[in-house]
This record gives C-alpha cells, structure tokens and sequence, in this order.
C-alpha cells in the first residue's frame, strides 16, 4: 500500500465495514472524518477522547501530538483535561533524547493547563524513528457535542490559522542545518516562533461564543483539500471554496518550494475549519483578537465540490497522501541511495 493513510477506499472496505458491535454509551459512530470518539458517563455529561500518532527524529515530535488532540477536542466542544503518552525508539536512541522528547512535551501541556496523565516508554529493533503516540482525554455536556457530519448547505466556511504550518515546523526540525545554508537566521527564527500558533484553544473558544456554528473540523493529514472534502463527504453537502483566501505564511511557501511540496496537501495542525452563518462576523471577531482568520466560500446543497484559483475552477479530488509523508518517502530513498 502507499505510504501515508490507507485511502478512504480501503479504510471503508477493510477497517469501517468490519466494526459491527455497539453499546449505547458510544456517542459517535466511527466514520472516516471522526477522529474522536464520545461516551456517555451520566444523563447530560460524556468523556471524549482522541488519539494522535507522530513519527521522526526531531525531540519536539510529541508537541504536534499533544496539539492536535487539543484541538480536537476542543471541536467537539469538550474541555481538554490531559493526556496518556506512549514513546516507541529505535535502538541508537539515547535516554537524553528520551528526556528532551517528555520536557518538550511537559511544556506544552503547561502551556494549555492540562495534564500528563501517564507517559511510557520502550525501544523496539522495528523502528528507525522515533514514534509518539499521544490520547487526549476530555469532559463535554452531551448536548453540547459538535460533529464535522453537522455541517449544512448555505453556510459560510472559516479558515482559522494558516495552512501547512505544523508541515513546514515539521521539516524545519528535521532539516534545520540544510535550510540554514538557504535562508538567513531571522528567517528561521520567525520560522520556529510559529510554533506558538499550534495550540487553538483560544480561537475555538472565540467560535462556541458564536450563534449558528454547525460544525468545527481540524486540518489534519492531507492539508486543507481532503479537510474540505472529508466534511463535505461526511455530511453530504457541496462546497465553493477559494484558493486565494486559504492563509498560508511565508516561511511554509518557501519550505514547500524548496523541497517540491503541495501546501494544500500538507498537515496543518492548528488550522481550523468552522461552518457557520454568518462567517463575516466571525472572522472579524476572530481578528479583533490577533487571531488569523478568513472567510473560503460556502457550503452548497449540490453534490459539487469546487475549488476556485483565479478564473479557474475545478472539483475537489478524493484526499491525496500527505505532503509530509511523500516527503519523507523520498529523503528516505535518497538517503539509501547515497
């Protein structure tokens, strides 16, 4: 199979299709764009958990782990309260790098007031990277709990944070020194400070506040293109959306160029998709609290999903493989090689 997440095909026939039993406190069925699952704990409160699995050899690995499972949470609309953690090394690992990996960590679960709940480690001959495994654990009011299936026709679609962001931090801490013979050190400074844009606590709080939300989805493997088509699929809308208002920075357009990556196809933790009326007034919100925010397009009651460049247009294609996997796939070639 292809590197990166199995297709939607194959996660349908062989992993969805093959789940049969069910208990009444699940309180989400699993399904392709549903990356937390819900269970009831009493009449009107349930326990929502996620799960992120992250590999390389960089010590902050885990940050991006710890992130997305926030951000996750957060749009189903329950509390983060900590994480469990397991770290898989290869055997040329040393215990500093062990000890970085969890300080790493440890700060940002500081940083967002949550918890290590509990932390593992073990090595293992079958690996040649680091592996991070991280579940996030939260609280929610039933009630309260927002699905990307519940997004609907005629609604506007935000684009909060940039896209490609955890991509291009990702690559930065993997290929530092060869990016410093191509860029100035002001430039990878401002390259490295983005990382403070992962965490999306704040800006989903900003958007529970607002009326007419329907649904929340973080851009995770595949970029913001199989983002877009996996809620759309999800919850069986069409959509208009344009190239020019997905917000990209500088740095992560100059990494992708360099090292022959398609943006719109990268992992972008911390970027966050909201469907809502009256998307206008919530990215000035947004913006009035130094959040990044834009308004893509809309929601449609077609079947079509249209992607506008210019004065170009064309449909949405099925999620391709994430651009940081295809990456990898060839550093690893070309190191072979070599």
């Amino acid at each position: 199979m292809k590197i990166g997440n199995v297709s939607q095909t194959v996660l349908k026939r062989s992993i969805l299709k093959t789940i049969h039993q069910t208990r009444e406190e699940a309180l989400f069925t699993p399904a392709i764009e549903e990356t937390c699952q819900a269970v009831r704990v009493t009449e009107e409160a349930c326990a929502v958990t996620t799960t992120a699995l992250v590999t390389g050899n960089e010590k902050s690995i885990g940050v991006y782990g710890v992130a997305k499972v926030i951000n996750d949470l957060a749009t189903r609309c329950a509390e983060p309260v900590g994480v469990t953690v397991e770290i898989m090394l290869p055997p040329h690992a040393y215990e500093s790098r062990l000890k970085a990996m969890m300080e790493h960590m440890e700060a940002i679960c500081t940083q967002q007031s949550i918890q290590i709940l509990s932390a593992h480690a073990q090595v293992s001959v079958a690996l040649n990277q680091a592996l991070v495994s991280v579940t996030g654990i939260g609280t929610a009011k039933s009630a309260e709990l927002m699905q990307s299936n519940q997004a609907k026709a005629d609604e506007d679609i935000v684009l909060i944070g940039c896209i490609g962001l955890e991509g291009m931090l990702r690559v930065l801490g993997e290929r530092e020194e060869e990016l410093r013979k191509r860029f100035v050190p002001a430039f990878i400074q401002q390259m490295k400070e983005s990382a403070k844009e992962l965490a999306a606590q704040d800006a989903i709080r900003i958007v529970q506040r607002h009326e007419g939300v329907s649904a929340m989805h973080q851009i995770g493997g595949g970029g913001i293109l199989a983002a877009l088509w996996e809620v759309a699929e999800s919850a069986g809308i069409g959509l208009e959306a344009e190239l020019s208002k997905m917000t990209i920075k500088q740095e992560t357009i100059e990494v992708c160029e360099f090292y022959h990556m398609n943006p719109y196809q990268l992992t972008s933790t911390g970027a966050i998709l909201v469907f809502t009326r009256g998307g206008e007034a919530l990215v000035r919100d947004l913006q009035g609290s130094g959040i990044r925010a834009s308004k893509l397009g809309v929601t449609t009651s077609k079947t079509e999903r249209v992607i506008i460049g210019g004065t170009e247009k064309r449909f949405l294609d099925r999620p391709q493989p994430d651009e940081l996997m295809t990456w990898w796939e060839r550093q690893l070639k070309s190191e072979r090689e070599d």
